[in-house]
């Protein structure tokens, strides 16, 4: 068995995460507690109000304080991963699990991420949308075609068959228009709070940079594959760079994937909130095994089965 973690992005939230492993796990409990941003994310977790837990400036440090406890609990259950990756802000989190940030200097970070995302395209009229069952070189000409509405781009490769693009509104719905009529299945309009992984992103991107400068980085423990590459670090990279370049340009995951399993990964773990990755890695790397931890219930399974494996 080769293991992988995955790490869950902004859409996977839910109110109530978080609140089953809070009450069972003193490790888990410790760490949320410990999260240093500025609202009551406990509260915000466990009660809402959902439309405040989706607005990406409280997702994000919720999202990775989640994955922060999950992965301590792993990790002092004896299960650690030959690589890691995540989707988006869950980058952050692998990040974090190879030892390379501090995970609430992790939390800290995509706080203030967030911030900066939402406030790139603060009152300009941006939207995302998915895209199902057309290829690349089609939805790409599509957005092309859009650009002179506005920013029209892939946002996200996440899986055969499931692409996401995202941009100026206009733009978006023209290109969604266009997808349909290469021959796109559906286009589904996505309920986000902003064009993420796309140009408009730049300035939030300019931010990140700056407030990296900050930050210490520790050594890699485990292999990360970056979003923005679909694969690990080359050369000429850095950390802070490809973080930059994340923020403003397409995620790769598909990619990533694929990557992953040509490194010898058969096993995948989700972490959560949420199970839409799962699905993506079952869509493209087909008889991998997949194990989704939402749940603490999830989580018992999960160690149980992976203990199960290595014997």
């Amino acid at each position: 068995m080769k293991l992988a973690f995955l790490y869950a992005g902004q859409g996977a939230q839910h109110v109530g995460m978080g609140r089953d492993f809070y009450d069972a796990y003193p490790l888990f409990r410790a760490l949320f507690d410990q999260a240093p941003v500025e609202f009551d994310l406990k509260k915000l977790c466990f009660e809402g109000p959902e439309d405040q837990l989706g607005d990406t400036r409280y997702t994000q440090p919720c999202m990775v304080a989640f994955a922060a406890g999950v992965t301590a609990l792993l990790f002092q259950a004896g299960i650690r991963p030959a690589m890691a990756a995540g989707l988006s802000l869950g980058e952050y989190s692998a990040l974090s699990a190879a030892g390379v940030l501090d995970p609430m200097e992790a939390v800290a970070l995509v706080a203030f991420r967030g911030k900066a995302m939402a406030q790139a395209v603060q009152d300009r009229p941006c939207g995302m949308a998915a895209v199902l069952q057309l290829d690349r070189e089609k939805l790409q000409a599509a957005c092309a075609q859009a650009a002179e509405l506005g920013v029209a781009e892939i946002a996200n490769y996440n899986c055969p068959g499931q692409l996401v693009i995202a941009g100026d509104a206009a733009a978006v719905a023209r290109a969604g228009e266009l997808a349909k009529a290469a021959g796109a299945r559906r286009v589904i309009p996505l309920n986000v709070s902003g064009p993420f992984h796309t140009s408009l992103m730049a300035p939030a991107g300019d931010a990140l940079a700056e407030r990296l400068r900050s930050v210490r980085f520790g050594a890699m423990k485990f292999p990360v594959l970056f979003n923005c590459k679909g694969d690990v670090m080359g050369p000429g990279d850095t950390i802070p760079g490809l973080l930059v370049r994340q923020v403003q340009s397409s995620v790769y995951l598909e990619d990533t994937i694929r990557a992953m399993a040509d490194h010898g990964v058969d096993t995948f773990v989700e972490i959560g909130p949420g199970k839409t990755l799962s699905g993506f890695v079952r869509k493209t790397v087909k008889g991998a095994a997949v194990y989704a931890i939402d749940t603490a219930e999830d989580f018992a399974a999960a160690v149980t089965a992976l203990k199960g494996a290595e014997k």
